[in-house]
């Protein structure tokens, strides 16, 4: 008898389950962003949910959720109700600083199932147009003949920014002077007109400005495909460099939310992001789309995720870093 009811309970779970999938969206879905309006994710997941809301069939509404470089945001997509209604978008930050910091002790990234990541954005090196610098062999050269003396500005020490910089010296063999700027890109842009630093590194889309007025110049970024926006600016790859980094957006809900909805948002965002739409947006903001289903970005996330946080306790225990 016992057999029976439980065999009862779980099929009708899993008919309700299926019908509620089916039905999914009756209501208006939540998108979290965790960083606040105007910015560059805030743009990014907007434009990409109202392109999506025509293949989902119903309304995502954007809710910018600041605070903790993500971290406020990205607790309220985990404590959300795992029925679809509420998804979240998470970066670099959600992903390796806030999990490396260990200070909140309910965030817990295996509370989500990601669903896909949508971008890549790589880091990059750009200099003053008026720079002596025209190429990346020209900045390597002087470094090498002047160790410690080409002045290069970042955001924050332990930053992704500077554990690209700290590859790049280790790599091509060279030593920068390095400098924080943890006012972000818009420091890095007063200081690199004010020639306070020979170069910068960041990511092109924040310098796009700059570069569309010809007043700055990108001449390496990292990355294995150029840039949509700026094709003039060689990859990392080209010049033998094995060298990626950078930010991304990735697409996340709370765990335990039905496959079938997950899988008719995934949908929903791939066909957005594939979009000519979306495709002829993204072109003029420097920034790549860069589709990974939820086959494989749980696995990514985890792997990046461990791999940045190797780099940042060897960083630790040479005293560059504190944790």
């Amino acid at each position: 008898m016992k057999i029976k009811k439980i065999l009862l309970t779980t099929l009708i779970s899993s008919t309700l389950t299926t019908a509620f999938a089916a039905d999914f969206p009756s209501r208006d879905v939540r998108m979290v962003i965790p960083w606040g309006a105007g910015g560059g994710t805030d743009g990014i997941v907007r434009k990409l949910s109202v392109i999506a809301e025509k293949e989902l069939g119903g309304t995502i509404y954007a809710e910018n959720i600041e605070g903790g470089i993500s971290a406020i945001g990205v607790m309220d997509l985990m404590s959300a109700k795992a029925d679809g209604y509420t998804i979240g978008s998470l970066t670099y930050d959600s992903v390796v600083t806030i999990p490396w910091q260990n200070k909140l002790k309910r965030y817990d990234l295996s509370k989500l199932n990601f669903i896909a990541r949508v971008t890549s954005e790589p880091d990059a090196l750009i200099v003053d147009s008026s720079s002596k610098y025209k190429t990346y062999e020209d900045i390597i050269t002087d470094a090498k003949a002047h160790p410690g003396k080409v002045k290069i500005g970042i955001q924050n020490i332990g930053s992704r920014l500077h554990l690209a910089v700290l590859q790049l010296e280790k790599k091509a063999d060279v030593d920068f002077k390095i400098i924080a700027y943890p006012g972000g890109a818009a420091a890095q842009k007063e200081a690199i007109l004010a020639n306070e630093v020979d170069i910068v590194a960041t990511s092109l889309g924040d310098f796009s400005g700059l570069l569309d007025d010809g007043k700055a110049h990108g001449v390496i970024e990292f990355s294995t495909q150029r840039n949509l926006t700026y094709t003039d600016v060689p990859t990392a790859y080209e010049k033998g460099i094995d060298l990626v980094m950078g930010s991304f957006i990735v697409l996340a809900v709370p765990k335990g939310t039905p496959k079938d909805i997950q899988e008719k948002l995934e949908g929903a965002y791939k066909t957005a992001l594939e979009s000519d739409e979306f495709q002829s947006w993204v072109k003029k903001i420097g920034v790549t789309p860069d589709w990974l289903g939820s086959d494989k970005t749980g696995a990514w996330v985890n792997e990046t995720k461990d791999n940045l946080h190797i780099m940042m306790q060897d960083l630790v225990d040479q005293g560059i870093l504190r944790k």
